[in-house]
């Protein structure tokens, strides 16, 4: 049985409808009779049998069984000529015929016998038009219902299979769509723990020199002549710890709140003012960096007009990260220049300093410029970085204004003080970070 269902592809229901349909037959071919009959005998009864027989095939040959068990009919009719119903033996391979598609065949099989017998039952009894209803009425309904139901059958499943298809599609999509999203998400985490901790823990490790400057100025003073000057260097070293303190604490809440967005914690005030921080915290960011030992200068051209949300995060991490690339790289006497343009529908940010590094080197290694191009490019706009037409380096941003219904960023007075002492600005400066060995050369 094995071999006849993998080669054949007969199988146990396939081997009991063929019986039960044969006893169907079988009476048929005692009950049939007619005009020109044939007695019975063994060979009709054989060959009745031998009419079912393609049945077995029908999983695996559909319409080549029903166009069998047709063929053989005709035989047995003009053989035999027993007037046997044609719809027990091709009730089940027109089903077969419907469901596997090719209904055209299913019609016209059952269509040609049905004429054909109307034909020759009338020719040869001369019935009247009812009775002739009445005899092959059965017939004709128990095919059409078999061609009715396959054909039934095969459009369920056509609508399962696409609908399968399609889940299946949209599952793919939604799939893809899941890991752009993850692998965008992941992108931007890495920028913004870049521009928050590189920010703050770069301003820490100026302090910290800051820090150890003072206490070897402090020694080096004790061991001087009374009366020197050593006074500031208690006070310098503690503005210098107490920055490194609120620098610490503020790059650890910004860390926070980016964590939690990725995943999915709810975030206090403080955290949703650090997510979004934008250019109305400009005036503590240069207070930080001249406390730094950096002097900063802001100008302003232009009417400042009102910025979306993300637009406005983007400038504020572009000047950001552009002024601690001062402090890194520009040199110990280094000056930084911002120049905000509002122009109609598009800001341009210019930020340059006039330090001795050299464009290549002052950012080998890091990830600073890229990160900055990856926001103004997901914002709509473009960056653009290198050296200055007179020295030093140079980062001019262009990002689209909007008209999100905000009111227009708190931009600090342009300015071109130096640094304030350290332990004054500590006090006023959120977040930031202070003195620098800079400052302490200038108490």
């Amino acid at each position: 049985m094995g071999i006849l269902r993998e080669r054949l592809g007969i199988r146990p229901i396939d081997v009991g409808a063929v019986l039960v349909i044969m006893i169907a037959v079988e009476i048929n071919v005692v009950v049939g009779g007619g005009a020109g009959a044939k007695p019975l005998n063994a060979a009709a009864y054989v060959a009745g049998a031998v009419l079912v027989l393609p049945v077995l095939l029908r999983h695996k040959w559909p319409l080549p069984g029903l166009i069998v068990c047709s063929v053989l009919l005709f035989l047995y009719y003009t053989s035999f000529r027993r007037n046997i119903s044609p719809a027990p033996l091709l009730c089940l391979p027109l089903y077969d015929a419907a469901v596997a598609g090719y209904l055209a065949a299913a019609i016209v099989i059952p269509v040609f016998y049905m004429s054909v017998g109307l034909f020759v039952v009338d020719m040869s009894t001369h019935q009247s038009l009812v009775s002739l209803a009445a005899e092959f009425l059965p017939s004709v309904v128990v095919l059409a219902l078999a061609i009715v139901l396959g054909d039934t059958v095969r459009s369920r499943r056509s609508l399962a299979a696409e609908t399968a298809y399609r889940l299946r599609l949209a599952d793919e999509e939604r799939e893809a769509e899941a890991a752009a999203r993850v692998a965008g998400e992941r992108l931007r985490i890495a920028r913004e723990l870049h521009d928050t901790v590189a920010h703050s823990m770069a301003t820490i490790t100026v302090q910290a020199a800051s820090a150890l400057h003072l206490i070897d100025e402090d020694a080096g003073s004790r061991a001087g002549p009374p009366g020197g000057a050593g006074g500031a260097g208690p006070a310098g070293i503690r503005a210098a710890l107490v920055a490194i303190r609120d620098t610490s604490k503020s790059a650890l809440a910004d860390m926070r709140v980016t964590l939690g967005q990725l995943r999915g914690y709810d975030a206090d005030v403080d955290a949703a003012e650090t997510r979004t921080a934008g250019l109305s915290r400009l005036e503590s960011l240069t207070e930080a960096v001249r406390a730094a030992g950096a002097p900063v200068s802001v100008t302003t051209e232009g009417e400042p007009a009102p910025l979306p949300p993300d637009v406005d995060h983007a400038a504020y991490r572009i000047l950001q990260e552009s002024l601690t690339n001062v402090l890194r790289h520009a040199g110990p006497d280094a000056s930084a220049t911002i120049c905000l343009r509002y122009a109609p529908g598009r800001l341009t940010i210019r930020v340059t300093d006039d330090g001795t590094g050299a464009g290549g080197e002052r950012y080998a290694g890091g990830h600073g410029l890229t990160g900055m191009s990856e926001r103004a490019a997901a914002v709509g706009g473009d960056l653009s970085a290198g050296p200055g037409p007179g020295g030093g380096f140079e980062v001019t941003a262009m990002l689209p204004v909007g008209t999100p219904g905000a009111e227009p960023p708190k931009l600090p007075e342009p300015s071109n003080a130096t640094a304030a002492p350290a332990e004054e600005t500590a006090e006023r400066a959120s977040g930031a970070t202070l003195a620098s060995p800079r400052a302490a050369a200038h108490p």
